[in-house]
């Protein structure tokens, strides 16, 4: 499959006579797109909603039109709850799933009206201790083992921090029952950024599975399935992406086999897909600015890790266009290389790209979800902006880039 980047050299070079390089830039019609595609394809179910995992992109305009498109918000942490709740996102279109949770972040998504699922049986009486259990609660399960969906998954959730085991999530349910919560949820999460269209149908015929057993061992009616996320994409160009459609096939035949047959028709199926609905929405937009020809031949770019540093910690494969020579030939081998200094600051390496010029535009595909949100502050190095291409082709600063007084601003009673 090709890459095309959404946007043209002419209109990367305008903007960036007023944004300068380098800054991540999303697509509003993508994201849009891909939030509607996604209900659709759960339009079977009546009781389907998206969660959106903030901490793949944490931006309030992000969230917000991701909320007009019907979804809510899977956060994590206490800030990803204020950041929900300043949005307008609030009550139970919140999921909050964390580990090692913080007293004050229970007893704020408590205050929130979130739906909270819980990582382990202990934390029935911590919750209850510090907040107190509410009526909708949610569990996470860890089948252990390794789990394989057709040859192109597998992963060990066994070797996974996450969730319950088998036997601790029906003790966890009986036990809320008696401390009286009323509504129910499984959640798992089993696999990483599957290119499958095996793995969420698979998954869900084991939840679904375990919603009966649960049903018939415990006395405990499951309302609500949420599937996580791991609907993964394709970052290199040679692998085809995920059909949300016939994910969502895959998934109501399970239902209809597992469910429908055991009383149990009504449950609601709940995602939360950050890196499928923002990574191929969103590119970093970057400018070549010097070039070194010593035992290989470098590119370096105003980029670097603190940017984008998943091919630095992962050696993640991230695609690049160089604009405005989609059609040369990739006849030239470069490192394309950022200014940290780690030698692991590295976007590509012996990477085959047409001929760079210094002044070159080039977009790094695929960096809208954990890309800016992983950003850091190594050798003092300022986190980029954050750039939305509207539908009408206008662009809207979303963030803006930090400064150096924002990088000093917490050394009180030193600096200024």
């Amino acid at each position: 499959m090709k890459k095309v980047p959404f946007i043209t050299k002419d209109q990367l070079e305008a903007i960036c006579q007023k944004y300068p390089t380098p800054f991540h830039i999303y697509s509003e019609a993508g994201i849009r797109q891909t939030a509607r595609n996604l209900y659709k394809a759960f339009s079977w179910n009546k009781g389907f909603k998206e969660y959106f995992a903030v901490k793949a992109t944490p931006n309030p305009t992000i969230l917000k039109i991701l909320h007009e498109e019907g979804c809510g918000t899977d956060c994590s942490s206490l800030t990803e709850l204020m950041m929900s709740e300043k949005c307008g996102i609030v009550g139970q279109e919140i999921m909050f799933s964390s580990n090692d949770t913080p007293a004050e972040e229970f007893v704020k998504a408590k205050e929130l009206g979130a739906i909270i699922n819980l990582d382990d049986i202990t934390h029935i009486d911590f919750l209850k201790e510090v907040a107190g259990i509410p009526e909708t609660i949610c569990c996470r399960y860890n089948p252990g083992g390794v789990f394989e969906a057709g040859p192109n998954v597998m992963d060990t959730p066994g070797d996974a921090k996450y969730g319950m085991t088998p036997v601790q999530i029906k003790e966890a349910y009986v036990r809320l029952k008696e401390l009286g919560a009323k509504e129910f949820g499984i959640h798992s999460f089993l696999a990483s950024n599957t290119v499958s269209n095996e793995y969420y149908p698979k998954l869900a015929r084991t939840l679904f599975e375990l919603a009966v057993e649960i049903k018939n061992e415990c006395g405990v009616e499951i309302n609500f399935i949420n599937l996580s996320g791991g609907i993964g994409i394709p970052y290199t160009p040679d692998k085809e992406p995920n059909d949300i459609f016939v994910i969502g096939e895959g998934v109501r035949k399970a239902f209809e086999e597992v469910l429908v047959p055991n009383g149990l028709g009504n449950i609601k199926i709940f995602t939360e897909l950050g890196r499928y609905m923002l990574a191929p929405n969103g590119m970093l937009a970057t400018r070549a600015i010097h070039e070194k020809h010593t035992h290989k031949e470098y590119i370096g770019v105003d980029a670097c890790a603190a940017n984008l540093m998943r091919p630095a910690i992962y050696g993640a494969y991230h695609h690049i266009t160089v604009l405005g020579k989609e059609d040369a030939p990739c006849d030239h081998k470069y490192d394309v290389t950022g200014s940290l200094c780690e030698n692991c600051d590295k976007f590509a390496v012996d990477r085959m790209l047409p001929k760079i010029d210094m002044g070159d535009l080039l977009v790094i595909h695929d960096a809208g979800a954990h890309g800016f949100s992983m950003g850091y502050n190594y050798n003092g190095r300022l986190r980029s902006a954050e750039i939305l291409l509207k539908e009408d082709g206008s662009t809207q600063m979303i963030r803006r880039a930090e400064t150096p007084e924002d990088y000093f601003a917490t050394l009180e009673g030193f600096w200024g």
